[in-house]
C-alpha cells in the first residue's frame, strides 16, 4: 500500500509539473499576443512584445566552455560595427589572450587604438597608441556628447551588458533554470534584439528617430537603428556572413567579455559538486558504522 501510495504522489507531481509547463508556454504565448493587442487597442502593452527564444550556445550547462573561433569572429564583428558606439571601459586588451591571441597578437592589436594619457612634464594630457595592460576606449570623451551624437540616448558600454540584460522567463521556468544552470538570458536577449528589427505593424506608430523591435525590453521601438546587415563583417574561416551569425558571434563575445573566467568557475563548480557528493557518502558510512549495534 505505502509503495502504491508512493507511486501515485509521484505519477500526480510528474502530471502537475507537466501541466505547468505546458500553462506557463500557453501564458507566454497569450501575454504576447495580448501585449501586441494591447499596443494595436491603443492601451499599455508589456515589453518585451515577444520574449527571446533559448538559443544554443557552448557555454551553457555545467559543462560548457567557450568557441574561440566564434568568439574571435565576435570580437571582429564589435571592433569594425558595435565600438563606433559602444565602449568597453572595463574590458583590458591584454585579456584577449583568453581567445587564443598570442602576446604579439594582443600588442598589435592594441596598437591600433588611441587613448588619452598624463598629464606630461608639461602638465598637459596627451594621446598615446595603446598597450594591453590599457583598456579599450570609448568612442566619445563624455556621456553627454554620447548622448547628444545618438538622439539623446547615451549608447551603454558593453563590459557587462551580457550579464546586465536579459528577460524574466517566469514560473515555472526559472525553478527548471536553477537545475539546468541556465545563465544565458544576456546573449538570448541580444541575439533575438539584433535580430529582430522589422517595419511596426499596421496601426503601430512609433516615434520620430526610433526604430520598431518587439524584442527591445523598454519599448516597442528603440533609438538604435539596425545596425547589422548581412555581408557587413568579412570572416576569414569560412562562417557566414549573414546577420544570425553576426548578433550570435557578438552576443557570445560580449558574454565572454562579461565573464571572461565562466569555464574555470564551472570547473571548480563541478568538483565542488562532486566533493559534496563524496562527503555525504562517508557522512553517511560513518553514521551507519558508529549507530550499528545502537538500540533504537
Amino acid at each position: 500500500m505505502k509503495k502504491l501510495v508512493t507511486g501515485i504522489f509521484s505519477l500526480a507531481v510528474v502530471a502537475g509539473l507537466g501541466a505547468g509547463i505546458v500553462f506557463a508556454q500557453e501564458t507566454g504565448e497569450h501575454k504576447a499576443e495580448g501585449a501586441a493587442a494591447e499596443e494595436h487597442a491603443g492601451g499599455t502593452p508589456h515589453f518585451p512584445i515577444h520574449k527571446p527564444e533559448q538559443a544554443e550556445w557552448s557555454f551553457s550547462g555545467p559543462f560548457g566552455h567557450y568557441d574561440k573561433g566564434q568568439l574571435q569572429r565576435g570580437l571582429k564583428v564589435y571592433t569594425e560595427v558595435c565600438s563606433a558606439c559602444h565602449s568597453m571601459n572595463l574590458v583590458a586588451f591584454r585579456t584577449l589572450e583568453g581567445l587564443g591571441y598570442s602576446e604579439a597578437q594582443v600588442k598589435t592589436f592594441a596598437a591600433n587604438y588611441e587613448v588619452q594619457d598624463g598629464p606630461n612634464a608639461d602638465g598637459e594630457m596627451f594621446t598615446r597608441k595603446a598597450v594591453p595592460s590599457d583598456h579599450f576606449p570609448s568612442p566619445y570623451p563624455n556621456t553627454e556628447a554620447a548622448a547628444a551624437a545618438n538622439n539623446g540616448a547615451a549608447p551603454p558600454d558593453f563590459s557587462l551588458i551580457a550579464k546586465a540584460r536579459g528577460i524574466e522567463r517566469g514560473f515555472p521556468t526559472f525553478i527548471f533554470d536553477m537545475f539546468t544552470q541556465y545563465q544565458e538570458g544576456g546573449p538570448d536577449y541580444i541575439h533575438a534584439l539584433l535580430n529582430g528589427y522589422q517595419e511596426p505593424p499596421a496601426g503601430t506608430e512609433v516615434a520620430e528617430g526610433t526604430h520598431y523591435n518587439p524584442y527591445f525590453a523598454n519599448a516597442a521601438a528603440l533609438a538604435m537603428a539596425k545596425p547589422l546587415s548581412d555581408d557587413q563583417v568579412t570572416y576569414d574561416d569560412g562562417a557566414p556572413q549573414t546577420v544570425e551569425q553576426y548578433s550570435r558571434d557578438v552576443a557570445a563575445f560580449l558574454m565572454w567579455a562579461a565573464e571572461p573566467h565562466l569555464e574555470d568557475r564551472k570547473r571548480t563548480g563541478f568538483m565542488v559538486m562532486v566533493f559534496l557528493l563524496i562527503f555525504t557518502g562517508l557522512i553517511y558510512l560513518t553514521k551507519k558504522s558508529v549507530y550499528a549495534n545502537k538500540e533504537h
